[in-house]
């Protein structure tokens, strides 16, 4: 509540505006605690003794710290994580680059019949992986790049068109029409206007297009373990292998999940400040 003095305008607090901050705080305090116990799950029993991992003791904390679980699933696990690294970077950076030419191209280069290729590259989105799973194996195999990683990044590069398409367009939507205008003016062509106009100012689409890229590459199974052979599993399928067997090493499946998902967590940190204004970028300016 605002009052008016001789001095100027004075905001009283309601008797109830800090009980319910505290309130709004623990609220939100309890949603990140719930979100978090598998977190703590995970991380507890990965630092645990074999002897002392069960079920009905997964939420005690390790009465000694061990490192013997992540002894045990490093050999296990080590291929499939350099497998995943040189499948999500190179699609992380390629399926970027050709979106970021796609959004600029849809956004400022308006050409017949735009407005009908952008949905169709959107369309994409809506394509379930298992609705061209039998043909994609099949195309690969034609192609003589099933059973690689060359292939698998293809795969990913075209599937992620339509998602940094649509990031891109709607970043480059907000950049002045004056300002390609000028470039145009000084001589510059497409490919020089996106060079040394567009990309420089677009580091936060880059940063969500790269984040989710990787993201979405590193975490895929299916793809992984129908278009790959066995020296080339990706680490999704070296996590399947070692919790699917009769018996759970659950010490052995938590460790190896934490240094599965320690790579991801690293990009959010080296990225995440781009990542929201980017997101925001988008949201407003699309």
């Amino acid at each position: 509540m605002t009052t008016r003095t001789a001095t100027g305008p004075v905001r009283i607090e309601s008797r109830w505006a800090r009980p319910l901050q505290v309130g709004r705080y623990l609220l939100l305090f309890a949603f990140a605690c719930f979100f978090l116990m598998p977190v703590y799950v995970l991380v507890v029993t990965a630092l645990k003794d074999p002897v002392q991992v069960s079920v009905s003791r997964m939420w005690e904390l390790p009465q000694s710290l061990s490192l013997n679980g992540f002894r045990e699933v490093w050999p296990k696990l080590r291929p499939g994580l350099v497998n995943s690294v040189l499948l999500a970077v190179p699609v992380s950076i390629i399926s970027s680059v050709l979106g970021a030419a796609n959004g600029f191209v849809l956004s400022k280069w308006r050409f017949p019949g735009a407005d009908i290729v952008f949905p169709l590259i959107l369309f994409g989105m809506f394509i379930p992986y298992q609705a061209i799973l039998i043909p994609m194996v099949r195309t690969m195999r034609d192609l003589g790049m099933q059973g690689g990683l060359d292939g698998l990044i293809l795969v990913h590069v075209i599937y992620g068109l339509p998602i940094t398409t649509l990031i891109f367009r709607s970043y480059f939507a907000g950049i002045s029409d004056e300002l390609i205008d000028a470039a145009k003016v000084d001589g510059a062509g497409m490919l020089r206007t996106l060079a040394y106009v567009a990309l420089p100012i677009a580091p936060p689409a880059f940063a969500v297009a790269m984040i989710w890229q990787f993201t979405s590459s590193w975490n895929d199974f299916l793809f992984g373990v129908m278009l790959t052979s066995k020296e080339n599993w990706p680490v999704t399928v070296a996590l399947n292998n070692i919790a699917g067997g009769q018996q759970v090493p659950f010490h052995e499946v938590m460790a190896s999940g934490l240094l599965a998902c320690l790579p991801t967590l690293l990009v959010y940190v080296v990225l995440g400040r781009f990542f929201m204004r980017g997101l925001m970028a988008g949201a407003l300016k699309g």
